[in-house]
């Protein structure tokens, strides 16, 4: 009888353990990643997200109205995993000084302007979390440029700048950007 009982234990944990590694690694993710790479003059960066669909909704707004990512709220900047941002070298991120690494990326929406923050929590896997505030380096403020047309997927880029380059930050009608520059 015990037999019988650890037998189908190990079938169910042997399922569960085959179900998360298809969901994980093979199953198309509704939010898919993506990994933006920049080089230009030595200066390279790369920033890996996940991308959600708009999918109809309500992206940015107020919580009273289901707004997906509501203002004043903690926002990975993507989904499933939190958004990480490598530079090969030293730069100012926004005007602040940035040493050469992989940092945590994350934003608090407004109507205004996003405040997006660098963290030195890298490696997250799951970025639901809001990152440890006393490991924040700075927040820059990036103001809100309203687009004519609609982004339906979430979408970093990042392109050539005055002395480096620009992130640009893409979804619904919101556009926001840091300046990334060379010392």
């Amino acid at each position: 009888m015990l037999k019988k009982i650890l037998i189908g234990v190990g079938v169910a944990v042997l399922l569960f353990v085959l179900y998360v590694v298809y969901a994980l690694f093979i199953a198309t993710p509704a939010s898919p990643p993506d990994t933006v790479v920049y080089s230009n003059q030595g200066l390279e960066i790369s920033v890996d997200y996940s991308r959600p669909y708009k999918k109809n909704r309500l992206i940015f707004g107020d919580e009273a109205d289901d707004a997906l990512q509501p203002f004043g709220q903690y926002w990975r900047l993507g989904a499933n995993a939190a958004t990480e941002i490598t530079v090969n070298q030293d730069v100012l991120f926004g005007g602040n000084p940035l040493n050469a690494g992989t940092y945590r990326m994350y934003a608090i929406p407004g109507p205004q302007a996003f405040k997006v923050t660098l963290n030195s929590e890298a490696g997250v896997f799951f970025g639901a979390a809001e990152p440890d505030p006393e490991l924040d380096l700075f927040t820059v403020d990036a103001p809100v440029t309203m687009q004519d047309s609609e982004t339906e997927q979430f979408t970093i880029d990042i392109n050539e700048s005055d002395n480096g380059a620009r992130i640009d930050f893409i979804w619904d009608n919101f556009l926001f950007s840091v300046p990334i520059t060379v010392p």
